[in-house]
């Protein structure tokens, strides 16, 4: 009898919402901040049907809402397929930004690219997407 009110304290202890309790250790205000340096019009666009052998060029534009200037540091594309041009100069507070790229349509058929886009403030690479259908 004594083994079997142990263990029924023990499971009651195990299963108790004390242990579940989270406490959070950051402050929220500076994850908003980050989050919020750069606002970017849209961060996936689609292009519809573009026409085959043509490059289609995607314009990614941004403003920078910190208070200090930003620089892109790197715009990578996921594949060999596009390029990209970006903002070269630093993106002063208030001020806007853009980072193209220049999709080569030779294949027909639905797409999907990404674009990925590091800057000065976060060292975490921002995915941009574009999308679409080459028509012959």
């Amino acid at each position: 009898m004594k083994n079997l009110k142990i263990t029924a304290l023990l499971a009651v202890l195990a299963f108790s919402p004390f242990y579940a309790n989270s406490y959070s250790t950051g402050n929220p205000a500076v994850v908003k901040v980050v989050a919020d340096a750069i606002k970017w019009k849209s961060e996936s666009i689609d292009v519809g049907n573009i026409p085959q052998g043509k490059p289609k060029v995607i314009r990614f534009e941004f403003t920078n809402t910190t208070s200090k200037p930003i620089v892109i540091q790197n715009v990578a594309p996921a594949c060999g397929c596009t390029t990209a041009d970006y903002t070269k100069t630093p993106i002063l507070p208030g001020k806007k930004g853009f980072v193209e790229a220049s999709y080569n349509a030779a294949n027909a058929g639905a797409f999907v690219k990404t674009v990925n886009v590091t800057t000065s403030d976060s060292k975490t690479p921002k995915t941009l997407s574009f999308k679409g259908t080459v028509v012959a």
